[in-house]
C-alpha cells in the first residue's frame, strides 16, 4: 500500500504587470521555486507507508503536515512500499532521487529482511548502496533503524542492529537507532498483527523521527 506522496508548496500565478513590474516580482517568485523545490523522500516499508491506517494517519503523513507548518519551503514525499525490503528499496532509489530530486533521504527499511532471516551482509550492502546513491545525489540521509525479536539468535539480532551504526558512522548520516523505540513495549500500541502501530501511536512516532529530521531542514 503506497502512502500517498504530499506536495505541500504552490505558487500562485502572477497577474500581467509592466514590464519593469513583471521582472521585480519574478525574482521573489523564482526565489521562492527555488526553496519549495526542497524535498524530503522516505524510502520505507509498511511502517512508514501506514499500513492498516488511513492515508492522514501514518507518521510521514503527520510529519508532512508539521513540515508544511513549520519549515515552509520544503515538501514531502513518501515512497514507502509495504512489503518492502532493503533489495527493493536498492532498486528503486535510483529512479526517486531522478525524479524527485531530495535534498533529505529518510531510509527506514530491513525490518522485512530481519523477519525473513535474509543475510546480513545482504541487507548491509542493500542500506550501503541506498546511502551511497543518495549521498552521490547531494541529499543529507537519514537513516532509521530498527530491532527484531530474538528468535534468530543474539549473535543475528546483533548484528542486525550493528548495521545500522556502523554503516551510520561510515558514511557519517544521521542516524535514528530504532523507529518503534516510543511504543515497543506497549502492546495496546499495535494493530492485532502486533506489528505496526495504531493510529493513536503514530504522532509519537513523527515526534521521535523529528529529532533527528526536524535539525536538519535548514
Amino acid at each position: 500500500m503506497l502512502a500517498s506522496a504530499l506536495l505541500l508548496s504552490a505558487l500562485a500565478p502572477l497577474q500581467a504587470q509592466p514590464a519593469a513590474a513583471s521582472k521585480a516580482a519574478a525574482r521573489p517568485a523564482a526565489a521562492a521555486a527555488t526553496k519549495a523545490a526542497r524535498t524530503v523522500l522516505f524510502m520505507g516499508d509498511s511502517l512508514s507507508a501506514g499500513y492498516g491506517l488511513a492515508a492522514s494517519e501514518g507518521w510521514v503523513s503527520l510529519t508532512a503536515e508539521r513540515i508544511a507548518k513549520t519549515k515552509p519551503g520544503w515538501r514531502v514525499v513518501n515512497a514507502s512500499i509495504s512489503g518492502e525490503t532493503t533489495a527493493g528499496g536498492a532498486s528503486r532509489i535510483a529512479g526517486e532521487l531522478q525524479r524527485n530530486r531530495p535534498a533529505v533521504v529518510v531510509i527506514e527499511l530491513g525490518a522485512n529482511d530481519g523477519l525473513r532471516g535474509l543475510q546480513l551482509a545482504q541487507s548491509r550492502a542493500n542500506l550501503e548502496r541506498m546511502i551511497q546513491a543518495a549521498q552521490a545525489a547531494k541529499a543529507q540521509v537519514l537513516l532509521v533503524g530498527m530491532r527484531i525479536p530474538p528468535n534468530l539468535g543474539k549473535e543475528y539480532t546483533q548484528g542486525f542492529e550493528r548495521n545500522y551504526r556502523e554503516l551510520s558512522q561510515k558514511y557519517a548520516t544521521q542516524l535514528l537507532p530504532f523507529l518503534l523505540e516510543p511504543v515497543a513495549m506497549d502492546r495496546a500500541a499495535f494493530q492485532a498483527d502486533n506489528l505496526h502501530p495504531i493510529a493513536s501511536a503514530q504522532p509519537k512516532l513523527r515526534d521521535h523521527v523529528w529529532t533527528k529530521l526536524g535539525p536538519m531542514l535548514k
